[in-house]
């Protein structure tokens, strides 16, 4: 299980209009699957593996809009499959598996309407809109791109109807509860996106770096295809009618340049680009001295996309992904500057919430059952709770408490912090400050998980004058 997945599974629990660092569609997502499907690993992933499936049919659906004949859809799906970005997006559960249909369904919309001229589309625009802010943020960002796109074209007369306006307060009502949550919580993922951006927990890219990685996060291979698509959204005579769409790329990514946003933000843009560079390519192609550039172009695309999604997705045993890795020279990039294993950290978050729960559990048994009714489990980010709350009820562990992100809102239970079993690299020397008696029991540490969760658990017993409700304050972690 993903740290990430442990999360968003235990806020399922807690079905609310918001959340410290996201909006509420992905709890739901969490929730529904469960509900539905059951706690595999299989049923909580079938959804993002579905919406990637959608993906693809949505980008052969874009090349149909385009004009683009078989062996467009063809180089388009294709290109979209084995993206490094959409494979790793669709291999758990996050909001970024949902993110890009709900961008490229907009950009399907707003092609039609520019085809079409019907505008009262806007009302599905706006549909989707909505749904893509309940979903996450920079649905905001990508909207704003293809406003700016418009307006800098003549296709800005599709904005001058009354649907355009309808269109914008569906989307408004479907964020609004979302935004009187926000609203009455202060703005709490500012707070958060604040905290980052001063502890500097992000790798910072130069504007080459950001770009280099978007080669990679779509595939060198598919470089052609994307720039292709930019350039015929920009100057082709074809492509003048969708040069909105080339803007709102162009818009997005400066947006994201000047923001420090991460790089893979702009991926879910990606499909439209493929398009309309597969509808290009295809048009270029069709002397017959040029048909045999088709398979194998589209053969190469297949192959070398089979060889790096093995980089991606956790397919291999981890010392054969190691030998792999170091063989081709091509590894995951970095995107914090937490310590990872001999793993890249989106692989390592992956290993050792089993084997903690089960070494809590030891702590916990050992205990007297009256001193059992009273004992909080401490974790002290979202991935260490959310592995005691995934894995704990089969343990005969109680729900865990902890100060990060949502779980500092969900509070300290009916918990005094008489006696806790803490988890995470916390010094011992900082435990004694706030409790007289403290004992390790035990110890985590699982070889391929991140470094930060090889720790001692210690057994903590009669708080230094304190309560949990009196602490609680100060144990807010919006990092």
């Amino acid at each position: 299980m993903f740290v990430d997945e442990l999360y968003f599974l235990a806020c399922g629990e807690h079905l609310s209009w918001g959340y410290v660092d996201m909006p509420p569609l992905t709890a739901l997502q969490a929730w529904t699957a469960r509900a539905l499907l059951g706690d595999s690993l299989l049923a909580i992933r079938l959804l993002p593996a579905l919406a990637g499936v959608g993906l693809v049919l949505l980008t052969g659906a874009l090349v149909r809009q385009l004009e683009g004949g078989r062996f467009a859809q063809a180089l388009a799906a294709v290109a979209v499959l084995v993206a490094p970005f959409f494979l790793a997006f669709d291999s758990y559960l996050s909001m970024n598996s949902v993110e890009p249909l709900l961008w490229m369904g907009c950009v399907l919309i707003l092609i039609r309407m520019i085809k079409t001229g019907d505008t009262r589309l806007w009302i599905w625009f706006g549909v989707l809109a909505g749904v893509g802010l309940e979903n996450k943020d920079t649905m905001a960002m990508f909207g704003f791109a293809l406003v700016v796109g418009l307006l800098m074209t003549p296709e800005r007369r599709l904005m001058g109807s009354r649907w355009f306006f309808i269109g914008g307060i569906v989307t408004a009502l479907i964020f609004l509860p979302n935004l009187i949550w926000m609203v009455q919580h202060h703005f709490p993922h500012l707070e958060m996106l604040a905290n980052i951006k001063r502890n500097r927990r992000n790798v910072a890219l130069s504007p080459l770096g950001f770009i280099g990685q978007q080669v990679l996060g779509m595939q060198p291979v598919a470089l052609p295809i994307w720039i292709c698509g930019l350039w015929a959204f920009l100057f082709s005579y074809q492509g003048r009618p969708y040069r909105a769409l080339g803007l709102a790329y162009l818009v997005t990514l400066l947006t994201l340049l000047l923001a420090d946003g991460r790089f893979y933000y702009l991926a879910p843009a990606y499909p439209m680009l493929i398009a309309g560079g597969a509808v290009a390519i295809e048009r270029w192609l069709t002397a017959p001295r040029w048909r045999w550039v088709r398979p194998t172009y589209l053969g190469l695309l297949a192959v070398t996309g089979g060889l790096i999604a093995l980089i991606v997705l956790p397919l291999l045993p981890p010392e054969t992904y190691i030998r792999y890795t170091h063989f081709i020279g091509i590894s995951q990039p970095r995107i914090e500057h937490r310590q990872a294993s001999e793993l890249p950290q989106l692989l390592a978050d992956r290993f050792g919430w089993p084997e903690m729960a089960a070494a809590v559990a030891k702590v916990y048994d050992s205990l007297p059952a009256d001193e059992r009714a009273q004992t909080a489990i401490f974790g002290q980010n979202y991935g260490e709770a959310g592995a005691i709350d995934f894995y704990g009820p089969k343990l005969g562990l109680p729900k865990a408490i902890s100060g990060h992100a949502n779980y500092w809102y969900w509070g300290p239970r009916q918990y005094t912090g008489k006696i806790m079993i803490m988890l995470g690299d916390i010094p011992r020397e900082r435990l004694e400050r706030y409790f007289a008696r403290v004992e390790e029991r035990g110890s985590v540490g699982h070889r391929y998980a991140m470094a930060s969760e090889h720790f001692s658990i210690y057994l903590c017993r009669e708080p230094r004058g304190w309560t949990l409700d009196q602490l609680w304050p100060e144990l807010k972690n919006w990092d």
